[in-house]
């Protein structure tokens, strides 16, 4: 097993170098970046060998339609952005099928009675502006654009910035209801995150519902000191103050229902070995089955983190970077595809976010999960195995016959 894709699918292959993370291992793809806008060219490349017309729309994201655009759309597709250090499988592999389920469509002699289009959405994982699925919320609005021009990177550089550099018009950013009037279906299809489609025995599955989950900034700040000249009833140090609070973080996860958190990413300024910090910074993202959970898991750990800080003298500020509630996808669609693939797929929940769940709030949407075997995601062992990924993009091919 490796971590490319190579053996898995062409289009995998195809891609299987750009972005490699040597300190991380896995890829790193981020909004906008030399690796991001290769995989973007890519995209296009291979959309326009099959025909397709490709635009960018206002908010970043690239839709590849194949026949002219108009009202009632079935789209598919996802992003090709990814985590730090992550797998080959997820994001890409929604584009690449979409890609096949297209060319294999063609080959029969298919023409789609509707218009049908790739979308490949922006930043879906975050991992540049700390906001997840922010392509996709732009376009429906379920962020400002106010608020998403003004997110920074870790380097300080605006997300308005960044899209002037890349040629995008910052003063357009922001909802399009023409463009998402104008999806009838978008159906995603997505590498598994997690197990439960190798307990039941199926390459894939449908999805029911997505949790309930957000991400939080925590920020401590005490007195920057000299580690060997401040005797330790004299400080003020806001990384102990952290680490207790993310101490706790899995305790009270454990005690709510259903729930999940976790502490991924720390930051401490200055950062030198022989310097006790000035601040510290974590982010915690929170999960569970039902929004009212997670708010009350958030709260205890900010409650813990209030009385972290204290014990250390130092203060505490907490920010709400994202919030997404819970997603239960509608049946029709849901339904549809189940006839469409002859009612022989599971149904599964899931608690990663996506693009269509943000998207299900406006347009009739759905997700096809291909089975993961180990249930790795966002770690350079992510994997899906040839036939299951092959399994996939039938699927998606079926149901894209049968739409369109």
């Amino acid at each position: 097993m490796t971590d490319s894709g190579a053996t898995v699918l062409p289009g995998l292959a195809e891609i299987a170098e750009v972005g490699r993370d040597t300190v991380r291992g896995g890829y790193s793809r981020h909004l906008l970046d030399d690796a991001e806008r290769d995989l973007r060219d890519w995209f296009v490349e291979r959309a326009e060998r099959l025909g397709l017309d490709v635009e960018r729309d206002r908010n970043g994201n690239t839709w590849a339609w194949w026949g002219a655009p108009g009202p009632d759309a079935f789209v598919t597709g996802s992003h090709l952005d990814s985590v730090p250090g992550g797998g080959a499988f997820d994001g890409p592999l929604g584009v690449v099928s979409a890609l096949d389920a297209v060319a294999r469509l063609q080959q029969e002699g298919h023409r789609p009675s509707r218009p049908t289009a790739i979308a490949v959405f922006a930043e879906e994982e975050g991992s540049r502006f700390g906001v997840a699925c922010l392509g996709s919320r732009l376009l429906s609005g379920a962020i400002s654009p106010e608020r998403a021009l003004a997110l920074t990177d870790a380097d300080g550089t605006s997300l308005e910035a960044v899209l002037t550099s890349a040629g995008i018009d910052p003063s357009a950013v922001g909802p399009d209801p023409d463009r998402l009037a104008g999806i009838g279906t978008f159906v995603e299809l997505h590498v598994e995150q997690g197990r439960g489609l190798v307990d039941l025995g199926s390459p894939v599955a449908l999805a029911s519902s997505i949790l309930g989950h957000g991400r939080w900034r925590f920020r401590f700040s005490g007195q920057g000191n000299h580690a060997g000249a401040t005797r330790m009833t004299d400080r003020r140090d806001p990384v102990v103050a952290a680490a207790a609070a993310i101490a706790a973080v899995p305790g009270i996860a454990r005690s709510a229902a259903d729930a999940r958190a976790t502490v991924g990413r720390l930051r401490a300024v200055p950062g030198g070995t022989n310097v006790i910090a000035s601040t510290a910074e974590f982010w915690l993202d929170a999960r569970a089955g039902e929004d009212a959970v997670t708010r009350t898991v958030v709260g205890a750990i900010v409650a813990a983190a209030e009385d972290a800080a204290a014990a250390n003298g130092c203060a505490l500020e907490v920010t709400e970077e994202s919030w997404s509630s819970r997603v239960d996808f509608p049946e029709g669609p849901r339904a549809a595809i189940d006839r469409v693939l002859e009612g022989d797929v599971p149904v599964l929940p899931t608690g990663a976010g996506h693009d269509a769940g943000v998207l299900s709030t406006h347009v009739p949407s759905a997700m096809l999960f291909v089975r993961n075997p180990t249930g790795v995601s966002h770690a350079p062992e992510e994997w899906s195995d040839a036939d299951d990924c092959a399994a996939g993009v039938e699927a998606l091919t079926t149901v894209m016959r049968a739409s369109t």
